[in-house]
């Protein structure tokens, strides 16, 4: 694409993603303004029997058509056929394989937002759907871009990664099973630590809290723990074959969604995926074990 000003459309308003990216992007003011890429049209979408979802999307769509200038549009069609690219955000991660299909019709770049989606079956088909049709697509939580674990990645003067240990709430909703409603925020970050390659997974869990320990084929361990009690905090321990570090995602003024904001719209641009579409499939995997695992308290192999 061009240097003039892409125009994103937004599907599924009933998350806080929607007018956060849409200020980002529209408000020259903000002072992490993102300039190139303005939100022009914008579907609502929602989801009926899901409450975050339901009751979320009046407010969010009338702040993006009365706070920056969205037009809010009655079909996915219609926004992907007037936009250069898609931001996939329904929050409801059960409706991307659905939303992605319609979409994908116009042969746009498309983000989907987390969670890709809440099973491997799905998000097969969409990597299949993208690749068919050459479709940039890009998928992660926006903590695996916290400026903090961005930097602790990249400095590699203390040797090769040969661990991590990633910490954040936990969650659960019954619609989004087990991890993959906000687990997927540590499993992103471990995955940005470790890259590919786990093995096993095993979890141990009880009402309050959730150790989920990975396996990688070359002998690394890798784990998360999700918090239902006590601190709300997202951090991580980097461990280096000379030192370990620890990442306070929150000690930067950067926003981390304004970081992946910015790697979204150099994907739009240039059409190439920061993230590897196998690494995506192996963090959706990898919940999927550790869902597995916390059922039958049996470690579980990722085939």
């Amino acid at each position: 694409m061009n240097d003039r000003t892409l125009r994103i459309g937004m599907i599924g308003l009933d998350t806080s993603h929607a007018p956060a990216f849409a200020e980002l992007l529209n408000d020259p003011s903000h002072p992490h303004h993102i300039p190139g890429a303005q939100v022009t049209a914008a579907y609502p979408g929602g989801s009926s029997d899901f409450e975050l979802s339901r009751s979320r999307v009046a407010g969010f769509a009338a702040r993006l058509r009365d706070g920056f200038g969205v037009d809010i549009a009655a079909t996915i069609e219609e926004v992907a056929e007037r936009c250069d690219a898609v931001m996939l955000l329904s929050v409801d991660g059960r409706v991307h394989l659905e939303q992605f299909k319609r979409a994908a019709a116009y042969g746009k770049p498309v983000f989907v937002d987390k969670p890709f989606a809440v099973g491997s079956g799905d998000a097969e088909a969409m990597a299949s759907i993208a690749a068919e049709r050459g479709i940039p697509l890009m998928s992660c939580s926006s903590v695996r871009y916290a400026q903090g674990l961005s930097d602790a990645i990249a400095e590699e003067a203390q040797g090769a990664i040969i661990g991590a240990d990633c910490c954040g709430p936990m969650e659960l909703q019954p619609t989004q099973p087990g991890l993959f409603w906000y687990g997927i925020h540590t499993a992103d970050m471990l995955y940005a630590a470790m890259g590919r390659g786990c093995r096993e997974v095993k979890a141990f869990t009880n009402d309050d809290h959730d150790e989920i320990v990975g396996v990688w084929e070359d002998g690394r361990i890798g784990t998360i723990r999700g918090n239902r009690k006590g601190n709300r905090n997202f951090c991580a321990l980097i461990h280096r074959e000379q030192s370990s570090r620890f990442v306070d995602v929150y000690a930067h003024p950067k926003p981390y969604y304004a970081s992946m904001l910015e790697a979204i719209v150099a994907m739009f641009r240039t059409g190439a995926a920061p993230i590897e579409m196998k690494e995506t499939l192996e963090v959706i995997r990898f919940i999927e074990a550790a869902n597995e695992s916390r059922r039958t308290g049996a470690a579980v192999r990722l085939s």
